[in-house]
């Protein structure tokens, strides 16, 4: 398998570096199993002569125009971090230049991948058009706005599409390397994840902020301040938007736009949050906290961080 690593100026190291060291770790323990799959040969790309990373360092980058189509194609996430910052950073010329050879790889029947702030620059492409994908949970809303077109979970930390695999933020670059070695050889990626102590993790929801993501629209700010206070008691349409200063049918079209999900299912996610902090923070008993955020008794709660986040409460106290 021949992979390209798409290498922006001022890559995000981190990602940078665990995609590498994913890929290199899987080729060194191929041997080691009786069936050992072919190598998987992976050349850093770049659509400029020279290349930096977020924190200064030179990266050899071969030119674009000098390799042939990959098999895979991989974008890690580039340093801007932030909104703003982002979207800076995607005006620039040489993003322009990746689009097009991520088009012109996937007209050549390349599969693509990216992580973090790269699925950004992969759906600059259009090619996520009318796909399934992930990127950072705080970005979800700029990614929605700025790619309406593309069917968003942030709540997933990998998410396969037809020919194109996104991953979440930050470390899931060890995620996005291990789903390539895993279509060659399941074996082999299970064998990787144990030597880099990287745990099966379907979900970023947990690490999810839902007040961060409020904030990118006042409306939406006003109902997340109204939701907190009412946790306890309840969920309504018709009060929440009187507290946001909407009608309810603008309130379910923002809350939808912004953050993917109805207001009830937002009012849901803040009661899970809520929960995971008591149950790390204090001491009192699954029906007490359930008590708390408007639940009758404990075992609902369990239900819905069981289906919200993947984890019981044991897991969650656990990890306090």
């Amino acid at each position: 398998m021949n992979l390209h690593l798409l290498v922006l100026d001022g890559v995000f190291d981190l990602g940078l570096a665990a995609l590498m060291d994913t890929l290199s770790t899987a080729n060194e323990l191929a041997g080691s199993l009786a069936q050992a799959p072919p190598p998987i040969n992976v050349t850093l790309v770049g659509v400029r002569r020279r290349v930096r990373t977020a924190h200064g360092l030179a990266v050899p980058v071969v030119p674009v125009h000098r390799v042939q189509n990959p098999d895979v194609v991989l974008v890690p996430a580039l340093g801007a971090k932030m909104p703003d910052a982002l979207a800076a950073r995607l005006a620039h010329a040489d993003v322009a230049d990746a689009v097009v050879a991520l088009q012109q790889w996937s007209s050549a029947r390349a599969a693509a991948g990216a992580a973090c702030t790269g699925t950004f620059l992969l759906a600059e492409s259009a090619l996520l058009d009318g796909q399934r994908a992930t990127t950072s949970w705080w970005l979800a809303p700029m990614f929605r706005q700025r790619y309406p077109h593309v069917v968003l979970d942030e709540s997933r930390m990998l998410v396969n599409s037809a020919s194109f695999t996104t991953a979440g933020a930050a470390l899931a670059h060890l995620d996005l390397a291990l789903s390539v070695v895993r279509s060659r050889s399941p074996a082999l990626a299970a064998l990787a994840a144990r030597y880099l102590l990287v745990e099966a993790r379907g979900s970023q929801a947990e690490f999810v902020i839902p007040d961060h993501l409020a904030h990118a629209d006042p409306v939406v700010e006003r109902f997340e301040g109204w939701a907190r206070q009412q946790l306890a008691h309840g969920f309504s349409l018709a009060d929440a938007a009187i507290a946001a200063g909407a009608s309810e049918r603008t309130l379910a079209r923002r809350v939808q736009s912004v953050l993917g999900k109805t207001p009830l299912s937002y009012f849901q996610d803040l009661r899970v949050e809520r929960a995971v902090h008591l149950l790390r923070t204090g001491s009192e008993s699954v029906d007490q906290i359930a008590a708390q955020i408007g639940y009758s008794d404990g075992v609902t709660l369990r239900n819905l961080l069981r289906r919200k986040l993947g984890r019981g409460v044991r897991e969650l106290r656990a990890r306090a």
